[in-house]
Formats: C-alpha cells, sequence, structure tokens
C-alpha cells in the first residue's frame, strides 16, 4: 500500500489483494513404530478427507486402525463412509497437544521458519524434502510421549 499520484479528482484503481494458493497435507503416523502415511489434497473438505480414508484403509488393510481426530468439521461429516477397518475417535475440543501428530506437523513448521519460498512449489518440494529425511525412529521420537503409551499399555 502507498500512496499514487493522479490526477485531481481521479481516483486511483488497484489490485491491492495478494493472491493466496493452499496445499493440504493429510497424514497418520504410528506413535510407537513412526509407520507413517501422507497424502496432498488441494482442499481441506469431508471430499477429500473421505478420499484419505479410504487410502489409509487400503494402506493398512491387514490392520485395525484407530484414527485420531480433532473436531473439524470434515472430520465430523455425517456423509463419511467409514471403512471397517478403522475406528475414528475425536479428541476434547481445542486440545491438540493431545494428538502425536501434532508435534509432527510442529517440527515440520519448525523446519521452514525461516524459509521465504518464492512459490507454493517450492514449499512443497521443502516440505516434502524434510518428511523424506524423517525416518520412523524420528518420527516414534516426536510422537511417543509417555502418557499415551502409558495409556495404551493399561488398555490391553
Amino acid at each position: 500500500m502507498g500512496r499514487l499520484l493522479t490526477l485531481k479528482g481521479v481516483k486511483p484503481h488497484g489490485f491491492t489483494q495478494w493472491p493466496r494458493d493452499n496445499f493440504y497435507l493429510y497424514g497418520v503416523i504410528e506413535h510407537l513404530t513412526g509407520d507413517s502415511y501422507f497424502y496432498e489434497y488441494s482442499h481441506l473438505d469431508s471430499c477429500c478427507f473421505q478420499l484419505f480414508i479410504n487410502q489409509v484403509s487400503q494402506r493398512f488393510a491387514d490392520s485395525v486402525v484407530i484414527l485420531q481426530m480433532d473436531r473439524g468439521r470434515f472430520h465430523l461429516s455425517a456423509q463419511l463412509d467409514w471403512p471397517e477397518n478403522l475406528i475414528p475417535i475425536c479428541q476434547p475440543a481445542h486440545s491438540p497437544e493431545l494428538n502425536p501428530i501434532e508435534r509432527l506437523w510442529e517440527y515440520i513448521k519448525g523446519q521452514l521458519r525461516w524459509e521465504n519460498c518464492l512459490s507454493l512449489d517450492e514449499l512443497r518440494q521443502q516440505v516434502y524434502a524434510i518428511l523424506a529425511q524423517m525416518t520412523p525412529t524420528v518420527i516414534a521420537s516426536l510422537a511417543s510421549w509417555d502418557f499415551i503409551i502409558t495409556a495404551i499399555s493399561r488398555c490391553n
């Protein structure tokens, strides 16, 4: 924003809205082993989430997956058709610290803190480079909180 010189009585017109592009990275992690699955979508909505849970179900077809989620509107849509091997669990509202994957997102954001990407593709490449370097051991170390492991061991 700034001043623009025009003729007296002429109001300048200009485009002042910055263009915004997005991509959404959906992900699941197994907090003990560090096994993970990520997939990129163009939107954060129930249609894309349905595609994602279908992919997770196929990827882990031989397992029963407990999918812990926040209370995002797209997570709770009545239109979702949950595969039989996925069990959805919603954490309490306003409590991201209870979800192990939140530490992974925090770690990725921390790696990008001082980066200044000139395009969305450049940001995407950097995010995927960080994910490529993350071994299952690193993911497990980020997500294996003592209180989560204790709670799961007491459920068995």
